[in-house]
């Protein structure tokens, strides 16, 4: 099948078809990272304006959220028509624009895909709803009422309240999972099946190298029976909360379910024909690390996943090498992506209370980029953007209104680019944006940051270029070590390259007892700031080691005397 992409177009390693294998990927939330048209909104020609700044940071490809035709009820993930660019964001000659200006600059491109429900103005669900008998009449999850008129179930969609909407043209129900402009589409129906796999052939000719799949593990629902209620309500995915009712329930039958394995071969037969092509997972369930490796054994379904468990409050030592390790141990063959920070969740330095806090800013740096697995960079993480502190009438995600004041959305992770101190809205536009731009960000601003050598922008690009010349950090096994006194320990070795990283999660100077020949690494990026002693290292407050062994070791650690 011819291929939309011409060789000379292709990124620098594009005879690597697993590329993906230890990838860092940037993503890029199109809407708050340039705006080219003075329209207070980001544009894919903004984005094909800042991708000489997206390279300088050693990233080996970017993730665009959605820029599809969407009412935009949820910004973009609620889908109009999959084939096209909505407005606000250009046209389909842009985006082709945006691929090949990425590919000649060895940048991959993935996008997003939001394949388990469309928007309620999508063509397919306008027929769908209009009668019982139409061609696409059970091409989204209908159900009558129960004989008293409510639900079919007790489930509950992640935005609030039930999981089904009433609809008076077909007198039943249909089921959406997050808002009720965003109705499930029915994966029982085999044309289903058909029609959202041409929708993503469609962006696979257009050149693109691999998919984030949005919410994959929502595409098939069980039987139409109750879910049990949880024992607990600990943070979890998105909408597992004390003050949204998804939280109250374990959710058995309406996500999960093993029929959409059946989909994922298909969906993975078909990458398979574009070779060099990839595909990102985002699952949010109670077993969310089980579900990322079921998903992503065998070869056969994704290429990688990532969850939202490192994406919680919980930044102690203890429970990131427990979920590291307990992902290590059960995914096999299959692969992991991390991700410390995304559209969805507070920003890392307000959520792992690094605000200001620049060792501790680059030891959760150090931590994301040293693990097994590929990695999702949320734009603005290099610059170590917080939490924008918003009123709620500057407010425009849903989740946030209707969940006002216990929890506040997701605007706060949102807000556009800083990118000039002095420049009016930080550089993003001429425009008043579309969320403000907090002063707070200002004085992070990349123009700012790129004049001190010393900034975390700085070590961000060093750190990635570091990663890039030992294959050890990107496709190496590891092995970890047990936590001791918050120093977190591992190994990582390839071919002939082995490798000890020591992360000191303490505000307390440590050292690390090595009894095997260690070797400080000569190009090692400054945020590498442990030093040799003579029987092993001493690691700073937050301190960082890599260096290279000649056997592994037998590690321990202990207050600094």
């Amino acid at each position: 099948m011819h291929l939309y992409r011409p060789q000379e177009s292709q990124p620098q390693d594009g005879n690597r078809h697993d590329w993906w294998r230890g990838a860092v990927i940037y993503q890029v939330y199109p809407r708050s990272f340039q705006d080219s048209r003075g329209d207070g909104i980001g544009d894919l020609k903004g984005v094909i304006e800042r991708l000489d700044y997206i390279a300088s940071l050693n990233v080996d490809a970017i993730w665009l959220s959605p820029f599809f035709t969407s009412p935009m009820k949820d910004f973009g993930y609620d889908i109009s028509d999959y084939r096209d660019v909505d407005p606000m964001f250009g046209t389909l000659e842009d985006f082709d624009r945006l691929v090949e200006a990425a590919h000649a600059r060895g940048l991959r491109v993935t996008i997003d895909q939001v394949l388990s429900h469309t928007s309620d103005q999508h063509p397919w669900f306008a027929e769908s709803r209009a009668s019982h008998d139409n061609p696409r009449a059970d091409w989204y999850v209908w159900a009558d009422p129960r004989p008293d008129g409510a639900p079919p179930t007790n489930w509950q969609a992640i935005f609030g309240g039930p999981a089904w909407q009433w609809d008076t043209r077909r007198c039943q129900y249909y089921l959406h999972n997050f808002l009720a402009e965003q109705p499930d589409l029915n994966f029982r129906n085999p044309e289903v099946v058909e029609a959202i796999l041409g929708e993503v052939r469609f962006w696979l000719e257009r050149g693109v190298d691999g998919f984030r799949l949005d919410a994959i593990n929502f595409c098939t629902h069980g039987e139409l029976n109750d879910n049990p209620p949880r024992a607990d309500i600990a943070e979890g995915f998105i909408g597992v909360r004390p003050d949204n009712p998804y939280g109250y329930q374990r959710h058995l039958h309406d996500k999960t379910q093993p029929e959409n394995l059946a989909f994922l071969e298909r969906l993975r037969a078909l990458l398979d024909e574009y070779p060099g092509t990839t595909s990102i997972g985002e699952v949010g369930d109670d077993d969310s690390l089980g579900v990322m490796a079921e998903y992503t054994r065998g070869g056969k379904r994704l290429h990688m996943a990532y969850s939202f468990d490192l994406l919680t409050e919980n930044a102690d030592p203890e429970y990131l090498l427990a979920t590291v390790t307990e992902m290590e141990a059960r995914i096999g063959d299959g692969w992991p992506c991390w991700a410390l920070g995304n559209h969805d969740v507070t920003r890392l330095a307000t959520r792992w209370g690094a605000e200001g806090d620049a060792a501790k800013q680059r030891l959760y740096l150090a931590f994301l980029l040293t693990q097994r697995g590929s990695i999702c960079l949320y734009q603005g993480e290099e610059l170590g953007l917080s939490e924008a502190p918003l009123a709620f009438e500057q407010l425009v995600d849903p989740a946030g209104i209707t969940f006002w004041p216990s929890y506040k959305g997701r605007d706060g992770c949102r807000t556009p680019m800083p990118w000039r101190a002095e420049a009016p809205h930080g550089g993003f536009s001429s425009a008043t944006p579309w969320l403000p731009v907090p002063k707070e960000h200002l004085a992070l601003a990349v123009d700012r940051q790129e004049q001190h050598p010393d900034s975390l922008l700085k070590a961000t690009r060093d750190f990635l270029a570091f990663r890039r010349r030992h294959p050890a950090l990107i496709e190496g096994e590891i092995r970890h070590h047990p936590l001791h006194d918050e120093v977190m320990a591992f190994e990582r070795h390839h071919a002939h390259e082995r490798l000890l990283v020591a992360l000191n999660f303490s505000a307390e100077p440590r050292e690390l007892t090595v009894t095997k020949n260690i070797h400080l690494i000569e190009d090692a990026p400054a945020m590498v700031n442990a030093s040799a002693t003579h029987g092993g290292l001493a690691l700073p407050p937050h301190g960082i080691a890599i260096v290279r062994l000649e056997d592994a070791p037998a590690a321990r650690t202990g207050a600094s005397r």
